[in-house]
């Protein structure tokens, strides 16, 4: 795409936007009440809005790659901090893809240089569900697994977090993992059941 497109189509969004509303923009520019927190993937095909299908203002998005939640990356910290103490969203999203370069890239036996410690999450929920992993012969179906999983153990990582929790005490902040299929478009509940995951950890993890 010719870069002058892009401005181009920003002038025909704004025009489109001002055409349904003239105070779009005057409006929008008083702040922000999102009800979600959504982390998914960097993946140019997955985008969060479109899959979702919400406005500007309903959803705080972070993305990286393969959609961790690394309790030492201080950028998905800090979104979640002011995502869930600040914003006051009600709920926080992971969201996977079938098809993510990143979680291929971790079942690879590679040295891919500067993504080998962050892959190294997602290599770690593979040897945390290694059994259940190997005993799957097709290796698309083991490969779409470990996104399934992969989402599972960064929806842990947020539960573990004292914001989560506060936050789930204080007004009832839910976690969710989701999975969007590329293949037909779906997104996908994962309905993964966090009490029975994490009834023999949480006196561990629990802050509160």
């Amino acid at each position: 795409m010719d870069i002058k497109k892009v401005f181009e189509n920003n002038e025909k969004w704004i025009a489109e936007k001002l055409a349904i509303d003239k105070d779009y923009f005057s409006k929008l520019s008083k702040g922000q009440n999102p009800e979600f927190l959504y982390i998914g993937c960097s993946d140019s095909r997955v985008t969060a809005e479109d899959l979702m299908g919400v406005k500007p203002g309903e959803a705080f998005i972070h993305r990286n790659i393969a959609n961790l939640v690394n309790n030492i990356d201080l950028n998905v910290m800090s979104v979640l901090n002011y995502a869930v103490r600040y914003l006051k969203v009600n709920h926080v999203v992971v969201c996977g893809h079938y098809n993510c370069g990143g979680v291929k890239a971790a079942m690879q036996a590679a040295d891919l240089g500067v993504l080998n410690p962050w892959l190294r999450n997602i290599r770690d929920v593979y040897r945390l569900h290694k059994d259940e992993l190997n005993n799957i012969s097709d290796l698309d179906l083991r490969y779409n697994r470990l996104v399934e999983l992969n989402v599972q153990e960064q929806c842990v990582n947020l539960i573990k977090t004292a914001e989560v929790q506060e936050a789930y005490k204080e007004r009832g902040l839910t976690v969710h993992g989701w999975v969007f299929d590329i293949h037909n478009g779906k997104l996908i509940d994962l309905k993964i059941d966090f009490p029975k995951i994490l009834e023999h950890i949480s006196e561990i993890y629990n802050l509160y």
